[in-house]
């Protein structure tokens, strides 16, 4: 501290400081002389130091504190004693603001408290997990107007007898067709063995009298014409697939038969698609 002190230069006014002698590790050189007459050692505070800074009036201006040792030389030290400990009252407990009780008679209460915060910020953040979870997962979920497509409603009152009627779900052709009883038993006499893609006709179906299918043709997607080709039922004239009235592939270059979606009815004259 006697070397900082000194070198500090210009900072050597604000290093306040006291002097203390004290007995230092070291073991004497010489022998110790026998006791001689007791003498009284002072130091004159106004004698300036020996130093570099002490030519300037700049060296530290703590008084000096002398003390003595019988078996052992002596050295000077400086030490601060103008620091000041800070206050942490304030961000204390109550019940650690005692300094004479040990802070473990208080531990199961703080523990307490510690674990009922922690617990209660686990929730909140696993409650906000969660919500921020499912908005993900709903915002890939079909938008309402893709949704209000998904099931259609059709009147049967409206398709007579032997005709086939164009509607659009999904952004695909439906075929809805009222077979007469006629074309009715034509499919169900064919053989599966003469079928390219075999299904029954009752398989197909939930009622023999309606016929509901996509109008895309399993080919390369075309839109095939209804009542034309070889068998009466649906034609694509883009590659020749021919489609009987049961929407089954009879001749062409299509290798599956006409896809029927899921539909139900729900009353004699009301069919849901989807």
């Amino acid at each position: 501290m006697l070397s900082l002190s000194a070198r500090c230069g210009p900072l050597a006014p604000y290093l306040a400081a006291a002097a203390h002698i004290v007995p230092a590790p070291r073991k004497p050189l010489v022998p110790e002389l026998p006791p001689g007459p007791k003498k009284i050692l002072s130091l004159d505070p106004r004698r300036p130091l020996l130093c570099r800074e002490s030519l300037f009036g700049q060296a530290s201006r703590g008084g000096l504190v002398v003390t003595s040792s019988l078996n052992a030389p002596a050295s000077v030290r400086y030490v601060h004693n103008d620091m000041v400990v800070p206050d942490f009252s304030y961000h204390r407990r109550n019940s650690v603001q005692d300094t004479t009780k040990s802070s473990q008679d208080s531990s199961a209460e703080r523990k307490t408290f510690t674990y009922f915060f922690s617990g209660a910020t686990y929730l909140l953040s696993a409650y906000f997990a969660k919500n921020a979870v499912v908005m993900f997962i709903g915002s890939m979920n079909p938008a309402a107007d893709v949704l209000a497509l998904a099931k259609i409603e059709i009147k049967l009152t409206g398709i007579p007898e032997g005709r086939n009627m164009v509607f659009q779900w999904r952004g695909k052709p439906l075929f809805v067709r009222h077979r007469t009883q006629a074309e009715i038993d034509q499919v169900a006499k064919v053989p599966l063995s003469e079928l390219r893609d075999p299904q029954h006709d009752m398989d197909r179906v939930k009622k023999p009298e309606w016929l509901v299918v996509l109008g895309i043709c399993t080919h390369l997607g075309c839109v095939p014409i209804s009542d034309a080709g070889d068998y009466g039922g649906y034609y694509c004239p883009c590659h020749g697939s021919h489609y009987d009235v049961s929407g089954r592939i009879r001749k062409g270059p299509a290798p599956l038969n006409l896809e029927v979606p899921e539909h139900e009815f729900a009353s004699e004259d009301l069919l849901i698609i989807g």
